[in-house]
């Protein structure tokens, strides 16, 4: 990959919303150019989307928790992603190496919400679980740098 390719990433990775006059100016190119090389940097799937940060504790959703879970029968198809993927507390899932075959990232209001979405989770994916419940985020999400 191309170095100015390189810095037109980190520049939207820490400002998706960076006009494409800004970013020509940051990166020696017109506007035009720029917005090629953007363009073609989505299509090669470099860049994949963009959006927003959101303050999940001002909308109600205070508590964060990563959920290790494990299949109960190690000879179960591998299809937790699939049984889990209605949940809608679950942020992320990551497949893993280790003791858990996935990582769940999870948001919800109460540790009573917690605790529901525990059950529902094991009743769903058939899996046991391990819980981490976030005291603080000093830093998440944290842009490419080049």
């Amino acid at each position: 990959m191309e170095d100015t390719d390189r810095l037109i990433l980190t520049l939207l990775g820490a400002d998706g919303r960076m006009s494409y006059t800004d970013l020509g100016k940051a990166a020696g190119l017109s506007t035009s150019a720029v917005h090629q090389r953007v363009k073609r940097l989505e299509a090669r799937g470099l860049i994949k989307g963009y959006g927003a940060t959101v303050d999940h504790a001002q909308i109600g959703l205070p508590l964060t928790a990563f959920i290790s879970i494990r299949p109960i029968d190690a000879s179960a198809p591998d299809d937790s992603p699939e049984r889990l993927a209605g949940i809608v507390e679950i942020e992320s899932c990551w497949s893993v190496a280790g003791d858990e075959s996935y990582i769940l990232k999870v948001r919800v209001s109460t540790p009573t919400d917690l605790e529901d979405l525990l059950a529902r989770i094991r009743a769903a994916a058939n899996v046991s679980t391990r819980t981490t419940i976030v005291l603080s985020t000093p830093y998440e999400n944290r842009p490419v740098t080049g």
